[in-house]
């Protein structure tokens, strides 16, 4: 009888493969890679890509709820302007309150226009708003600075300059406006679906930070109303020394 004796095979568990090439490690069966000298760390830690992706998400509600809360002061300030002499107090106070938030919103709206433009996969991801807001966006903030700064100068300089600052003031407005209300519609329905995101139970520890971003709003505003109540008392210098008024 002639026996069969069968080749003893032994397998062991592959850990990971080295192939030619770059310096990477692959993962058996295409599930991933490690990390290799030459990769950069956000595409290896599968945690970097969430909390860049967090990141992003955070900027997109401050930005929102900051924008609600601009918009509810705008359209304050907005009243005060149908009667701006008898509403001259408030027309001035709500202005300079506008200040601290405006800035708020400047500085989120450009720190996602930097990283996008620096190359951030995050912000990639995301993508840029479309190229008409793109192009209005600098507009948009040029001339909201130019309002607001015109403003606060009428209330401290005098003389000649204060015919200039006036014609400024009010010539910005008109621009302003029609710009404005383009970018107001354009991102409204984006306001009114992330705004209240970081106020409601359910949605605020999607995103980690919420506490931080409400505490910026905040401290923007009670620094705004603090600069209101400074300012108030240019108002009487303003009606003194405002052409006409006399009349």
């Amino acid at each position: 009888m002639v026996s069969f004796t069968w080749p003893s095979w032994s397998f062991h568990r592959v850990r990971s493969v080295r192939v030619e090439g770059p310096d990477e490690t692959r993962l058996p069966g295409g599930y991933g890679r490690l990390r290799g000298p030459g990769r950069p760390p956000a595409e290896n830690d599968r945690g970097t890509p969430r909390r860049a992706d967090a990141g992003v998400a955070g900027n997109a509600r401050l930005t929102a709820a900051n924008a609600a809360v601009l918009l509810v002061l705008l359209a304050a300030e907005g009243v005060t302007i149908l009667r701006v002499r008898q509403l001259l107090s408030p027309h001035v106070f709500i202005g300079v309150m506008l200040i601290p938030p405006v800035l708020v919103k400047v500085g989120s709206t450009t720190w996602r226009f930097a990283r996008y433009y620096a190359g951030s996969p995050a912000y990639r991801r995301k993508g840029p708003p479309p190229v008409l807001l793109r192009l209005l966006g600098p507009v948009v903030v040029i001339l909201t600075l130019v309002l607001l700064f015109s403003g606060v100068g009428l209330l401290l300089v005098s003389g000649p300059w204060l015919a200039l600052l006036l014609k400024v003031h009010k010539a910005s407005f008109v621009l302003w406006f029609g710009a404005m209300t383009i970018h107001v519609l354009a991102h409204l329905g984006e306001v009114i679906r992330l705004a209240p995101q970081d106020w409601l139970r359910r949605s605020r520890r999607g995103v980690t930070g919420a506490g931080t971003r409400q505490w910026l709003i905040a401290a923007s505003l009670v620094a705004g109303a603090m600069l209101g109540f400074l300012l108030l008392s240019q108002v009487g210098h303003w009606l003194s020394a405002a052409p006409g008024a006399g009349h």
